[in-house]
């Protein structure tokens, strides 16, 4: 497949992502003078977060400025906020990493329309990786075809996964998930880029992986590629619409299934009315009274997952809801 083979879209979005690419790049060799915010505790962004991000949004608003703008640091600030079209982004997915000088960080960049992931692109401008993908023409590492893995037992299985690191979230449930996995497979890994991990799960390196915590722009391209090289991808339940419900299961179609009886017991699925009081919340003014948090209780306190229950598996060709 040549590059003059790619949907117009996505040659835009390629075109993006290695413009941000290079400026991560150029950074990435004077990180001692880089200025760094917190955002909160373990949660950093650099002016290379925001550089790299308002390079990728200059880029897709010249080619498309009637669309639609979510990106990590600046929200919905720009493009037209109604469109059809969305773009997700995360300019540099694994900050932690990069300002560390630990080369497992990446760009990733997504189009939704109407609320359905068209294009993706993820790239890795350490080791100039680019992995993309068009919805129904497979998922491609530079411009060579990928697949997942035919591993089919999890005994043989390595998956991914991703620490909780950020204040509230609740740690002695995912220890619990962790032993629940880790027992059953070969070995967990944690590099620390969520985006980078759904690829490696589309390229074969990985059987299959899962996270708590996740933001649309953070899965969002990674999940079309996967399911275009052949993968699985949904919550904890194995339901599809696993977007903006903060935990994610993915893998191949054969570990994709042992992996959700594994989680489900975990699950603390979003519903729409939880959505939209969280939206209301954010546009409200803010008051010196907590939020409470959308995630559901289980019997037995936070820390106690929910007891298991029938899975219902969807292996569905459908993309996710953006």
């Amino acid at each position: 497949m040549t590059q003059a083979a790619h949907h117009p879209m996505l040659n835009v979005a390629i075109k993006a992502a290695r413009t941000a690419g290079a400026i991560i790049n150029r950074a990435s060799m004077d990180l001692d003078i880089l200025k760094i915010n917190t955002k909160s505790p373990n949660d950093f962004v650099t002016e290379v977060d925001q550089a790299a991000e308002q390079a990728i949004i200059e880029t897709l608003l010249q080619a498309y400025p009637d669309h639609g703008i979510l990106a990590e640091e600046s929200g919905r600030e720009y493009g037209a906020k109604h469109s059809e079209y969305q773009w997700i982004i995360d300019p540099l997915d694994g900050t932690t990493n990069f300002i560390h000088g630990l080369p497992f960080y990446c760009v990733s960049i997504a189009l939704a329309h109407r609320n359905v992931v068209q294009q993706a692109v993820v790239y890795d401008p350490t080791r100039n990786d680019l992995f993309y993908a068009t919805k129904g023409r497979g998922a491609f590492l530079n411009d060579k075809r990928i697949r997942v893995s035919k591993r089919t037992r999890m005994s043989d299985a390595l998956i991914g996964t991703g620490f909780p690191f950020r204040r509230g979230d609740n740690f002695k449930r995912y220890l619990k998930m962790f032993e629940e996995v880790m027992t059953q497979v070969a070995g967990v890994r944690r590099p620390g880029a969520a985006a980078l991990d759904l690829c490696y799960v589309a390229a074969g390196h990985y059987d299959g992986f899962f996270e708590t915590g996740l933001n649309p722009w953070d899965v969002a391209a990674g999940s079309l590629i996967i399911q275009e090289a052949g993968g699985l991808v949904g919550n904890f339940t194995g339901e599809p619409d696993f977007l903006h419900q903060r935990e994610i299961v993915a893998g191949t179609p054969r570990i994709y299934g042992p992996l959700v009886q594994i989680l489900a017991p975990f699950s603390r699925v979003i519903t729409q009315d939880d959505l939209d009081a969280d939206a209301a919340a954010k546009d409200a003014p803010a008051t010196p009274a907590p939020r409470k948090k959308a995630a559901a209780t289980t019997e037995g306190g936070a820390d106690a997952p929910k007891k298991r229950a029938p899975v219902r598996i969807k292996k569905t060709d459908g993309s996710p809801e953006a």
